[in-house]
């Protein structure tokens, strides 16, 4: 496979710098200038203007656009789903340096939302990634991408907060990306797939959608994300396990809980008929414990779970039904996105 090597870089995030020391207050906003436009400066190759049509209602095609990151020098590119949702699986990139390039979409996640490109040219500037996993509220980040299409735009803020939740969703299929970053970085319709980066221009986020007036959310960068975006890149989609149930996260009855030390737990509230866990005797109402060993205390606990290596093995699923804790066991099946 051609690309294994960078495949596995990838999975390791890049290792940090050394820690910037801040001058004099009276140097606090020159500094604050020079990292802004440092990270600009170093960015902007890496950062394309994506132009792409998707078909509408009544079979007519609109055109839309976004952005993307360069992510290997032979033209891959990290976008967000939704940006090349339904369109015919190409477009065209353009770059600061006035190239314009075609692109064709490797594979697409949309319960992620991240998607892989690739843009015909073997010699791209590639941007660094980085691991979200380290931000702290409040550190400065670096919005670079395209709203309304206007390229190269650059907008700078801070980490309003962490460990914030995106609802996504792929057909019937809805899934909540965990520890989504929220940012007061002006992102507007245009910045999707652009970069988010830290003071250091590695890539922390991939902008993704507009929460509201002063508000926006980028999926991050880390160690999970990274093993989607490698599957993108060799198999042109990710896998997930499935069980086929509905649920959500409530606390555990008071002398259930008192007696497992512990206080959450994830009530099933809908069972698919014939899926992996209806077969096992699932039933609802019952109250999730443990999956294959790990606890689970709410719904995104059971979604990170659902890894590939899961798929056609048997598990354990821990549950109370009526204050009674019993052992199933099941074989997950491969989620149809």
């Amino acid at each position: 496979m051609a690309h294994v090597s960078f495949i596995d870089a990838l999975l390791e995030p890049g290792q940090p710098d050394e820690p910037w020391e801040p001058g004099d207050d009276d140097e606090a906003l020159d500094a604050y200038s020079r990292a802004v436009t440092s990270v600009a400066e170093r960015l902007a190759p890496s950062v394309a203007n994506l132009r792409v049509s998707r078909r509408v209602r009544g079979g007519r095609l609109l055109d839309g656009g976004g952005s993307g990151v360069v992510i290997t020098p032979d033209g891959f590119l990290l976008s967000s789903a939704h940006v090349v949702a339904r369109t015919e699986g190409r477009g065209l990139a353009s770059f600061a340096d006035g190239r314009e390039l075609e692109f064709e979409v490797v594979g697409a996640d949309p319960l992620s939302d991240l998607a892989v490109l690739r843009a015909a040219a073997p010699d791209l500037t590639p941007a660094v990634l980085g691991d979200a996993d380290r931000l702290r509220v409040g550190q400065l980040v670096v919005a670079i991408g395209n709203p309304h299409g206007f390229a190269s735009s650059v907008t700078a803020g801070v980490v309003s907060a962490l460990g914030r939740s995106l609802p996504t969703r792929s057909g019937s299929q809805v899934r909540i990306v965990d520890n989504v970053i929220q940012t007061d970085a002006a992102l507007n319709p245009g910045n999707s797939g652009g970069a988010l980066a830290d003071s250091r221009a590695r890539v922390v986020g991939v902008n993704t959608a507009v929460a509201g007036v002063g508000l926006g959310l980028a999926v991050p960068i880390n160690a999970a994300t990274r093993k989607i975006v490698a599957a993108l890149m060799s198999d042109g989609r990710f896998r997930r396990a499935y069980l086929g149930i509905g649920g959500d996260g409530r606390p555990l009855p008071p002398r259930l809980a008192r007696r497992l030390g512990r206080r959450n737990c994830v009530e099933i509230v809908q069972v698919v008929e014939d899926g992996p866990a209806g077969r096992a005797g699932v039933r609802p109402g019952d109250l999730i414990l443990a999956l294959d060993g790990h606890p689970v205390e709410r719904l995104g606990d059971v979604q990170r779970l659902m890894v590939s290596e899961l798929i056609g093995q048997t598990v354990s699923l821990t549950v109370a039904r009526a204050e009674r804790v019993l052992e199933l066991e099941l074989v997950p099946d491969e989620l149809d996105a």
